[in-house]
């Protein structure tokens, strides 16, 4: 209902108001921001989630799993903390809640926030509270924003009373006494415990809304704020109408910090605005700020006075651990603490409260786009890394293949020609062995002690029986011995030849053998199919046993049994008519007839048919245990590539520029928004401006980018995070920071401006201006060391020229321009560059960081030159395409007649049409070195400063 005294016209604005209103607004529209980028970026690790889960439910094969292990999604996703806090800071409303000692202090500061006399003062009050503040019983105020001024009684956060107030009952300034106070006779909870809602068309409460507290009496301090501790951003004002807090009040003091952890502006109202006889029209007593010129020296004497004799209540709160609780963050990219802070000149309140309020907003903001870029530059890193692995296991996994394909052929290849070859060379280290163990043998064999059948056949072995005296014994017993003599034999040359044979291929173990086991290895981790591990660990097995094991003999191999053979015979020269007596000479005697009986030449020729045969069986296993696992390997790349690409092109550029937003709201709540100067410089993709200062960086240069549409936004995001991510170094240009503009060119366009270091020119005006033939030196050994550490951070550079290059007023280089830098891994062979700084394979789309050594040649051609003039090869070149095909056909820069022999070989080598005959920049910056020591003459003392420069 609206009171009669209502009215729809817009509320007179202090310039309090004012500016509360602007850092209302300001925090507002960031909050909106910071809102759309977190729901876009769940958006984001959902469809990711979602897609990867739907893949491997699809998959026919682990390989889908093994690349969603790999891409380690459960870390694509907010850990839960961070998470609420985020939703909690971008959900939240700015309030104003204001506190104070007693009704009066309250009210005064409520109308001259809003400047306005609406709440009753002095006279018009009714019983004053504080000490009395059991009799005073002023309900909970809550102003919000409307087109009509409106009164109710609402239960907080639930429904509007039926309830009669004065205020609708004719015409009023101020609203009346009676709605505020809770009468005596009220007996209804409900209506006791409602709050005052009042609706303004105001300007201030189209951004925040503000609450007075109500009076002790009505409803304690805690259950009072208990609303306010959800889903609010409090700006927390306490009136001191006294020169000391009594023991109540620091007890509430210390409730509403335990209930709301947020600092206080404590603001010292003046005693001549709370007294009855204060005249109730419009004073300047409710725009403190508006006090004439003449007032503000004899304030800044009053301060003056004040900061010589700290007042008893700054002590007091001082000393109560209220004031001087907060300090200033000590990391750069944070802000400021907000400390709470004590105001005792109420007619300078707008330069207390104004720059609080900021600082309260603006640390909640901060501290969540921190947050929130953080988690987007970590799983960014998180892509790129795993596309580094990616593209290392495309690379890799089929030259391990071809590898082990290669290394295994090479062995069974010599160990084929070592079985072929062997075959005499074993004839004669068989009789060899034969002749030089016999004695031994026979010496053991009439030695032997025999043990009866049982043994050989899994029963209990017994002894036989043989008398001192050599008498005969059983037929079975005496086979039963001569079996034992050959087993002795044959046991024996086994251990001999298997020895002698061993060594003569050992050397292959050491040097395939292993090799080939470490890449099977490596082939099997890389792929998660079980089988695939089984049979290749079976494989592997298979050739440990057939190139090593194998050259034994076994009792069950076609050696043995050949051996066996040709004993026998002694077997059937031996007459069982009448048995022999066992004695030490017969047994001598059958062991020297087993070794005679022996073929040298058969023995030979068998063991090598065997070696052969065990060659070709372990060779066809591995080759077809090769193929399955190729087999798995070629789907699993497949779908590698696939998400490589995925990676490259969707995930981490969607991503980066997520991060770009969130990384350019926290640079634009810390520093704000940069100033643009002169224009210095116009590029294809953007313009330089002159920027004095920002963020305590100065002097700074400001690129702004217009993207003109998804792919150059994403490109751009990427050179930011690439750039960032960089430890700062002396040879690149720094980055400060990046704000995006929604406002560039009067709204019409979207701009990313990229804050950075200022240098004095760049290369090609460096050049035409004139430099010495040492600073010319100097400067491309400035320029290779930025390079290097480009590619030691695992970045290619790609558009190295003269006007990427900017030289300090010292004539000291720095690399500037990342537009086109990417990690390798993340490269998706663009062609992009400059033309005659181009090298022939970026055509290609295949290429490494050698291309920024090429680049470096063109370069140094130019330093050596000492001029900007085009080289003749590509002056006479009519278009870019005739001088692309030009370079592809090898066409370079000539060499001048001012060019030394040194340099023009650097020259010719840097920019080699071969990429792998580039030398690398660990070997081009010492030449340089020496190149500029020779040529500029250099003393000891000089030489010794260069090279710790160009280190």
């Amino acid at each position: 209902m609206e009171g009669s005294g209502g009215t729809g016209h817009l509320q007179k604005v202090t310039p309090l108001a004012r500016e509360l209103s602007k850092i209302f607004s300001s925090y507002n529209k960031h909050a909106g921001l910071l809102r759309k980028n977190l729901k876009e970026t769940n958006i984001f690790f959902r469809e990711i989630r979602q897609n990867y889960s739907n893949a491997c439910a699809s998959a026919t094969n682990t390989g889908t799993a093994a690349l969603e292990a790999g891409l380690q999604l459960n870390c694509i996703s907010f850990p839960r903390h961070e998470e609420e806090y985020l939703h909690g800071v971008v959900s939240s409303t700015p309030y104003i809640l204001l506190l104070g000692q007693d009704c009066p202090a309250r009210y005064q500061l409520l109308n001259c926030l809003l400047g306005e006399r609406l709440l009753p003062l002095g006279s018009d009050a009714g019983s004053p509270c504080g000490a009395q503040g059991l009799t005073c019983k002023r309900r909970k105020l809550c102003f919000t924003h409307g087109r009509q001024t409106r009164l109710s009684l609402a239960l907080p956060g639930q429904y509007e009373l039926v309830h009669q107030l004065a205020a609708h009952c004719g015409r009023w300034e101020t609203v009346p006494r009676q709605d505020l106070e809770i009468q005596e006779e009220c007996e209804d909870p409900a209506t006791r415990l409602a709050e005052l809602e009042i609706t303004l068309h105001h300007s201030l409460l189209q951004e925040a809304k503000i609450m007075v507290v109500p009076c002790p009496g009505v409803q304690p301090i805690q259950e009072a704020l208990e609303d306010c501790s959800r889903n609010i951003i409090p700006i927390i004002i306490y009136a001191l109408s006294q020169d000391s807090l009594t023991a109540e009040q620091v007890a509430d003091l210390h409730k509403v910090r335990e209930t709301l952890p947020y600092p206080i502006c404590f603001v010292r109202m003046p005693s001549s605005l709370l007294s009855p006889s204060s005249s109730s029209s419009s004073s300047p007593s409710l725009t403190p700020e508006a006090s004439p010129e003449c007032t503000r020296a004899g304030d800044r004497d009053r301060d003056r006075e004040r900061n010589r004799e700290r007042s008893g209540l700054h002590v007091q709160l001082l000393s109560l651990g209220f004031l001087g609780g907060g300090a200033e963050n000590s990391s750069s990219g944070s802000a400021p603490m907000p400390q709470s802070v004590l105001g005792e000149s109420f007619e300078r309140l707008h330069r207390l409260l104004g720059p609080f309020a900021k600082q309260v907003l603006q640390n909640q903001q901060v501290e969540a786009a921190n947050m929130l870029n953080g988690v987007h530059c970590r799983c960014l890193d998180l892509f790129i890394n795993q596309a580094f692995d990616m593209q290392r296991d495309l690379q890799i996994t089929p030259r391990r293949l071809e590898y082990t394909r290669e290394k295994e052929g090479e062995l069974f290849t010599s160990l084929m020609i070592i079985a072929n070859r062997k075959q005499e060379e074993m004839k004669e280290m068989i009789v060899e062995t034969l002749s030089s163990m016999k004695e031994q043998l026979l010496e053991d064999a009439a030695n032997l002690e025999f043990t009866g059948p049982g043994s050989r056949q899994g029963q209990m072995s017994k002894n036989i029986i043989v008398t001192p005296n050599g008498e005969p014994v059983a037929s079975k017993d005496i086979k039963s011995c001569i079996q034992q003599i050959q087993e002795l034999i044959v046991v024996r040359l086994n251990q001999a030849v298997a020895n002698k044979l061993i060594s003569s291929v050992d050397y292959l173990r050491e040097s395939f053998v292993g090799t080939l086991e470490r890449c099977l290895n490596s082939l099997e981790k890389s792929h998660n199919d079980t089988s695939v591990h089984v049979t290749s660990n079976h494989l592997k097995q298979i050739l440990n046993a057939a190139y090593h094991v194998e050259v034994t003999f076994h009792s069950g191999s076609s050696v043995t049994r050949l051996v066996w053979e040709q004993i026998k015979q002694i077997i059937q020269r031996i007459t069982f008519v009448n048995p022999p007596a066992i004695t030490p000479e017969w047994k001598r005697k059958v062991a020297q007839d087993a070794i005679e009986s022996l073929s040298a030449a058969k023995l030979a020729k068998s063991i090598c048919s065997q070696f052969r045969t065990r060659l070709n069986s372990s060779h066809e296993a591995f080759a077809a245990s090769l193929r399955q696992l190729e087999e798995g390997h070629t789907g699993r790349l497949e779908r590698t590539e696939d998400l490589w690409l995925r990676v490259r092109k969707d995930h981490a550029p969607r991503l980066a520029r997520l991060s770009l937003e969130s990384r350019s709201l926290r640079d634009v709540l810390l520093n704000g928004k940069p100033k643009l100067g002169r224009e210095l410089g116009r590029g294809q993709y953007g313009v330089v401006y002159l920027c004095d200062s920002w963020g305590g960086k100065y002097p700074c240069a400001l690129k702004s980018v217009v993207p003109p549409d998804d792919k150059h936004w994403n490109d751009l995001a990427l050179e930011f995070h690439y750039t960032r991510s960089l430890p700062q170094h002396e040879r690149l240009v720094d980055l400060h920071g990046s704000v995006i503009d929604h406002t560039y060119a009067g709204g019409s366009s979207i701009a990313v401006l990229l804050i950075m270091e200022r240098l004095h020119r760049d290369l090609y005006t460096g050049l035409k201006a004139g430099l010495s033939l040492r600073e010319r030196l100097q400067i491309a050994q400035d320029v290779v060391e930025g390079i290097r550490f480009l590619h030691g951070q695992g970045l290619v550079h790609r558009d190295i020229k003269l006007k990427n290059v900017l030289l300090d007023k010292q004539n000291r280089a720095k690399i500037t321009d990342l537009g086109f830098c990417k990690p390798e891994a993340m490269m998706s062979g663009s062609i992009v560059g400059t033309p005659i700084h181009m090298a022939p394979e970026l055509f290609t789309g295949k290429y490494d960081n050698s291309v920024d050594v090429y680049a470096f040649g063109i370069l140094f051609w130019y330093l050596c030159s000492g001029s900007v003039k085009l080289p003749e090869a590509f002056e006479k070149c009519s278009s870019k395409d005739q001088l692309w095909n030009n370079v592809k056909r090898g066409s370079r820069p000539e060499r001048l007649a001012t060019f030394d022999e040194e340099c023009w070989q650097l020259m010719e080598a840097c920019w080699n049409g071969d990429a792998l005959q580039r030398p690398l920049l660990g070997i081009v910056q010492p030449s340089l070195h020496s190149i500029m020591v020779r040529m500029c003459n250099l003393s000891p003392e000089r030489k010794s400063s260069s090279l710790e420069d160009s280190n």
